[in-house]
């Protein structure tokens, strides 16, 4: 069965365009994890009017992470063309009509007429294809940055699933040495019990009201110190962890949850310990459980 696909927030994309005046643009975007969508863009002159559809294509594809939007714009390159001299005229004929007013203002330099030609000459994009292709272009660089955040989102199920098991073969050796540990400190506490009973003289207490005492002090700590009722949790915790890593989606903010009670359960496993194993156990589930933690803060 293929499984649904799974999204960090972590990944690049980019492509690029040219437009029909020989100008390119090209989008870059890279994304992190963030506990909400958060959209930086940096934009030439050019390209400010395409933001907001640009932005729009952003927010209907993503749901979490920062990300970093980088476009470039790029004008067409051409050899430079020999100054209209007929372009000037206008200028030119204003220039001696502002002066006839104002004689005492200096006439326009060879400089500043060679510029106002340039800029009449100068080929303008069209404002509405920048915007168009524009769209085009972020979208096709989402989908390259979607695919990225695919590969890294099934790296990253694969790492939780080898952690799972992991944590599931420690939970079952724990199972294992439960009943051993709790037998052997039953039985350090019946002899120092027996020890003590020893050590009294002309106590008035019956004998087998005494042992009916130890008979229910032996149950009442091995009940504290059993840690079945953790471990039947904990392996609840991981089936349905395996279960959501399954069914794909947006699962961050339920996984974090998850893998807070999956703390919860290993902090409360270590402090009921009763021997060394299941000390060590506990260790191991705290630092398996950490590891599953830093990653799942990257997941969507």
């Amino acid at each position: 069965m293929r499984l649904k696909p799974i999204y960090s927030m972590t990944g690049y994309g980019q492509n690029s365009a040219q437009l029909s005046s020989g100008a390119k643009i090209h989008i870059e975007l890279r994304s992190v994890n963030s506990r909400f969508l958060d959209i930086a863009f940096r934009l030439p002159e050019e390209l400010r009017g395409a933001e907001a559809a640009m932005r729009q294509s952003i927010t209907q594809t993503l749901r979490r992470g920062k990300i970093d939007c980088r476009a470039v714009f790029e004008a067409p390159q051409s050899a430079p063309a020999m100054p209209d001299a007929s372009a000037a005229a206008p200028l030119l004929a204003f220039d001696a009509a502002l002066r006839a007013l104002a004689p005492h203002l200096a006439p326009l330099s060879v400089g500043e007429v060679l510029r106002f030609i340039g800029s009449a000459q100068e080929d303008h994009a069209d404002a509405a294809e920048i915007a168009q292709v524009a769209s085009l272009t972020t979208q096709q660089a989402l989908t390259a940055l979607v695919a990225a955040r695919a590969l890294e989102g099934d790296r990253l199920r694969t790492l939780l699933l080898d952690r799972i098991e992991q944590i599931g073969r420690h939970a079952a050796r724990a199972r294992e040495i439960v009943p051993l540990a709790v037998e052997r400190q039953q039985a350090r506490f019946t002899a120092r019990w027996e020890e003590a009973l020893a050590a009294l003289t002309g106590a008035e207490t019956s004998v087998e009201t005494l042992n009916d005492r130890r008979l229910q002090e032996a149950a009442s700590f091995a009940i504290r110190i059993d840690v079945a009722e953790e471990l039947d949790r904990l392996q609840a915790h991981l089936q349905t962890l395996r279960d959501l890593l399954a069914q794909g989606g947006e699962l961050g903010k339920r996984l974090d949850f998850l893998i807070q009670e999956l703390h919860r359960e290993a902090n409360t496993l270590g402090s009921k310990s009763a021997a060394l194993e299941l000390s060590e156990i506990a260790l191991e589930l705290k630092v398996l459980i950490e590891q599953m933690r830093e990653q799942v803060q990257n997941i969507e």
